[in-house]
């Protein structure tokens, strides 16, 4: 009987395993600064420079002098255009910029509600103070009465509801969209009020000193 050949074991590769990349700092890799300017030539601009097309040289020496660093700013330019600025106060700013425009890049969520065309008291109350909820968390509403068969006969007690709900949040919200009938569902947006700064109560006026009535002097007899 004739023995099987026994598998080769694979080589391994002498290629060592590569170690995971560092996460990057996003705001520094977007800008070279001094020595990491690979351009010869550089437009500067700001108010502490003569403004104009410089060698890199020039350009690091004029750094240089100032104490500052030169920094590529718009490096697709031709040449590419530079800034003379401190390099931690330039990379704090670009950093608290970040962060202005993310907050103001808030993501809108819109909450829906549904309702049917003959919603009982206890049904309605219950969404209105989910409503309440979603609106002071400042989020959209979208409320709607969705018609089922037949039930679409019934399309203005619908829009009766609807109006309803938006009236009894007027204080919480304004309405963007008035009801308007899509196929099936009748619907209304509403958006979140904006706060108002509360109004700094009026300093008491300072009490005015009561007079003391000043006694009768008698009379000589």
């Amino acid at each position: 009987m004739e023995k099987k050949p026994q598998p080769q074991p694979q080589p391994q590769s002498g290629r060592p395993n590569r170690p995971m990349p560092a996460k990057k700092n996003d705001i520094k890799d977007q800008y070279r600064v001094n020595e990491r300017i690979r351009a010869k030539e550089v437009r500067l601009v700001g108010d502490n420079v003569e403004q104009g097309v410089y060698t890199i040289q020039e350009a690091m020496h004029m750094a240089d002098e100032q104490g500052l660093d030169l920094i590529e700013i718009s490096p697709n330019a031709v040449p590419p255009v530079c800034k003379i600025l401190d390099y931690q106060k330039f990379l704090y700013q670009q950093k608290k910029r970040q962060k202005e425009q993310k907050a103001k890049s808030t993501k809108i969520v819109v909450k829906e509600i549904r309702f049917g065309p003959q919603t009982d008291d206890h049904d309605y109350n219950f969404k209105l103070k989910h409503a309440k909820g979603f609106l002071e968390d400042g989020d959209k509403v979208k409320a709607y009465v969705f018609f089922k068969g037949r039930s679409i006969l019934f399309k203005e007690q619908g829009e009766v509801l609807l109006l309803r709900f938006a009236n009894d949040l007027e204080d919480y919200a304004k309405v963007d969209q008035m009801p308007i009938l899509e196929g099936k569902r009748m619907t209304i947006q509403l958006s979140p009020k904006k706060k108002e700064a509360a109004k700094k109560p009026a300093a008491p006026k300072p009490a005015t000193p009561v007079q003391k009535a000043e006694k009768p002097e008698a009379e000589e007899e």
